[in-house]
């Protein structure tokens, strides 16, 4: 079995800020995680993230937060872009 986009979805802020999320199904948890998820959750500037959230190999789930990087506690995909765009919209100064 192979990997499948299970989500995307990719748009633009009016002072030129970006969000963009993918989401992979994959057959096997990837490395430091124990989901079948592969995911990379970016907002932020072209030259610059502001908040991020991924699963790289060997560092299993994690966020970043402006110049901050913490593990992050992943329970579901909708749980995930839920945090996520609660971030983002900290870091906007909207809550």
């Amino acid at each position: 079995m192979k990997a499948t986009r299970a989500f995307y979805d990719r748009g633009e802020f009016p002072d030129g800020a970006i969000v963009e999320m993918t989401i992979w199904k994959v057959p096997e948890p990837v490395s430091g995680s124990a989901h079948a998820f592969k995911y990379s959750l970016f907002y932020g500037f072209p030259d610059k993230r502001l908040v991020g959230y991924d699963n790289e190999r060997g560092k299993g789930d994690h966020r970043h937060i402006q110049d901050r990087e913490e593990r992050y506690a992943f329970s579901s995909v909708e749980q995930l872009v839920s945090d996520f765009l609660s971030d983002v919209r900290h870091v906007r100064g909207e809550s």
